[in-house]
């Protein structure tokens, strides 16, 4: 299996993931949003496993910066968003063998994982 994750270094779930996934000895490999955002195309694929709603980080600056109007967007205009503004996207996103799994750090992520 392989695992790797979409995120950002700062962020406490993400070091949360990291933490126990080294702890449970799962090799994974770590992408920063910020420094090396996904493209277009590695975010459409996101959003056609896991739809856009799964995706939205709602607690961040940028998603409060959006307009009321984004409670209407299609998934389209969330890729598009998510685009622009990588800090859009809930963290972390765990991919497994290459396809997008979830996004965020469940209560139970050894049976996240194996699903």
């Amino acid at each position: 299996m392989t695992l790797a994750l979409w995120g950002i270094p700062t962020c406490g779930t993400v070091k949360k993931a990291e933490r126990w996934l080294t702890d449970a000895g799962r090799p994974f490999t770590t992408r920063d949003l910020r420094r090396d955002p996904p493209t277009r195309d590695q975010i459409a694929a996101a959003v056609a496993a896991l739809g856009a709603r799964a995706l939205r980080n709602t607690s961040g600056a940028s998603f409060r910066a959006l307009p009321p109007a984004r409670e209407g967007w299609t998934e389209a205009q969330w890729i598009d968003a998510f685009t622009a503004d990588p800090m859009l996207i809930r963290r972390p996103v765990v991919w497994v063998d290459g396809a997008p799994r979830f996004a965020g750090w469940p209560a139970d992520p050894a049976a996240a994982l194996a699903r």
